[in-house]
Formats: C-alpha cells, structure tokens, sequence
C-alpha cells in the first residue's frame, strides 16, 4: 500500500485529459466539438493518435465540460473541469474508465489494489476519491505495515526473555539475569 501516490495518479488522469483535449484542439482550430471527438476516435489517420478512453471520456462528459452551451470545448473549460474533478475527485467508474488507458502510469496491480480499497479510501463516503484520500490511505497503511512488524519482532524476540548474549552492557540482561547476579 505504501506505494499509493494519489498525485501520481490523478495527475496522470488529468494529464491524459488535457493532453487528449489539445491533440483534438489541434486537428479542430475552430473548436472541439462533440462532432470532432467522434471524428478522431473513429478516422483511421486520426484515431491511431487519440486516447480512445479518455476521448470517450470527454466525449460522454461533453455537456458537463461545456459549462457556456456553445457545443465548444474551450481551454479554460478544460481547465475548470480537471481543477473540478481534482477538488471533488473520481467514482470508481471514472477511475476504471480513465485509468484503463495506462496513460497514468500505473501498472495494473497498482489501479486493482487501488479499486480493491477504494471504499477504505473514500473517507468522507461521496463515492469519490481524490489525491488526499489515496495519500492518506497510502500512509496510514505503511504506518500500520511497521507497527505490525514491530509488534510482530517484540512478540517474537526471545532476547527480553532470555538477555542478549552479543552485548554485556547491562541493558541486555533478561528477566532472569536477577538469578545470576553476584
């Protein structure tokens, strides 16, 4: 678990998105339009060069994105709609969806380890993650893998018991050492 980085994560999502939206703003200098990311996704030229998921993704979150009504994706709507989506977080369906692309980076027992904990990590209950929760959650678990281990090595060190025969300092005598005193 430890090796949990939200930022990377979501980062590599929203990274994905913006690098998505401008490969499409590119090909469409008049705008990106729900019309256009169709377009990309299924032109044999094009479509070898876009992001299937995450076209798909502002695609089937087209009206959500194009907060003026104007049917174009503007940059600064982009730009509102990741900082959103930063504040707020992903479902576990966005997340799947986003992340399936490994544009993130991620390996794959890393996203299925995330999805595995995802309620553990949705700490407020909203159905989202964000970069804090997954950190968190990274944290608390490193956290727990070494007082476990700790506790595991007090449990099983006999030297408390019996004194530690590498040392004569008298730190190391054992319960017992009372008996062999002079």
């Amino acid at each position: 678990m430890s090796n949990y980085t939200g930022n990377s994560l979501l980062s590599g999502i929203y990274s994905g998105l913006t690098s998505t939206y401008s490969y499409l703003a590119q090909l469409n200098p008049s705008g990106v339009t729900y019309d256009s990311i169709s377009e990309a996704r299924t032109d044999s030229k094009k479509s070898a060069n876009v992001n299937q998921s995450f076209a798909s993704y502002l695609q089937s979150n087209f009206s959500n994105i194009d907060k003026d009504g104007d049917g174009i994706i503007g940059s600064e709507e982009l730009t509102n709609f990741t900082n959103a989506l930063s504040r707020q977080g992903l479902t576990r369906d966005e997340l799947i969806q986003l992340a399936a692309s490994g544009a993130c980076g991620l390996s794959t027992e890393t996203l299925s380890k995330i999805l595995e904990h995802f309620d553990d990590m949705d700490t407020n209950h909203d159905g989202k993650i964000t970069s804090a929760e997954i950190t968190a959650y990274g944290y608390e678990s490193s956290k727990q893998e070494k007082l476990d281990e700790y506790n595991h090595q007090r449990a099983t060190n006999m030297s408390t018991f019996y004194g530690d025969d590498s040392s004569s300092s008298v730190d190391s005598y054992s319960m017992l050492s009372y008996k062999y005193k002079k």
